[in-house]
């Protein structure tokens, strides 16, 4: 019995165990990739789906690189990224605002519930000749279609998270002294942020997806643009390098925005069964 207490406790996982774990989980998680890819390049390899409609990975990567060497792939990424930042970062800022006015608002709420309705089930995409006839076909109206897609998301999931804080929490304060300037800053807006933060990375999935629509209006760069060119000039494998451009800079951007939700949100521990 001595000998089991004066047993020395258990050392945790070395730096080396982590890092392999870690690795093995890349592994995982890589392999549908993997496979996706290699089938991707066999079928136009093989004759079974002709490469003049689907060009493989190789020559997509060398498309991209190509553009890269004529200096044409900054140009368009930049001119998409900055579409849609300022897209986003508006519907961001005004979508948060607005939604926590009306979640903290019954009355506001009633009053402005029926034409938000109205208005969200209203796409961007049928808005585009009201864009062009209010804003002309320059980088306001592309910004303002990114802007409308992107909007909504935000909106909802601010109104929602705010609808769905605790009023144990709340009343907790006020029955302390606390100000209602305190409970909102302190106690309404950390508890809302979680719901916050998935109206925005679901709306930065929708400026991506907005973008190529955004950039069928009068431009003359960006990876929309790209992609459609491409498409109306029959440079296949161009084409399948915007699509393929345009899902990694989603990716970035929800990669970005889930390290900013991690660092805001700290206080948050998910629960894993893996873990």
């Amino acid at each position: 019995m001595s000998a089991v207490l004066d047993a020395p406790a258990a050392r945790p996982p070395g730096r080396f165990f982590r890092f392999a774990r870690s690795l093995g989980r890349v592994a995982e998680r890589g392999i549908g990739i993997v496979i996706f890819l290699a089938l991707w390049e066999a079928l136009p390899r093989l004759g079974v789906v002709s490469d003049a409609y689907l060009s493989p990975p190789s020559a997509v990567l060398a498309s991209i690189a190509q553009l890269v060497d004529t200096g044409q792939l900054w140009k368009h990424v930049a001119a998409s990224l900055q579409r849609s930042l300022w897209g986003l970062l508006l519907a961001s800022f005004s979508g948060v605002v607005l939604g926590l006015l009306i979640g903290s608002s019954n009355r506001l709420a009633a009053i402005v519930d029926p034409v938000l309705q109205l208005f969200r089930q209203t796409s961007a995409f049928a808005l585009f000749p009201v864009f062009i006839l209010f804003l002309g076909i320059g980088e306001l109206s592309k910004v303002a279609i990114i802007f409308w897609a992107s909007f909504w998301p935000v909106l909802l999931s601010t109104v929602s998270g705010v609808k769905q804080v605790d009023r144990l929490l709340v009343n907790s304060a006020l029955s302390m002294g606390a100000s209602q300037r305190f409970v909102f800053f302190k106690v309404v807006l950390p508890a809302s942020l979680p719901s916050i933060f998935t109206g925005v990375r679901l709306a930065g999935a929708y400026s991506i997806t907005a973008l190529v629509a955004a950039e069928m209006i009068g431009a003359h760069s960006g990876l929309g643009f790209l992609t459609l060119n491409s498409q109306e000039t029959f440079q296949i494998p161009t084409m399948y390098a915007g699509i393929l451009l345009l899902a990694v800079l989603g990716l970035l951007l929800n990669y970005l925005l889930a390290l900013l939700e991690r660092r805001l949100l700290r206080w948050r521990k998910g629960l894993s069964l893996d873990d």
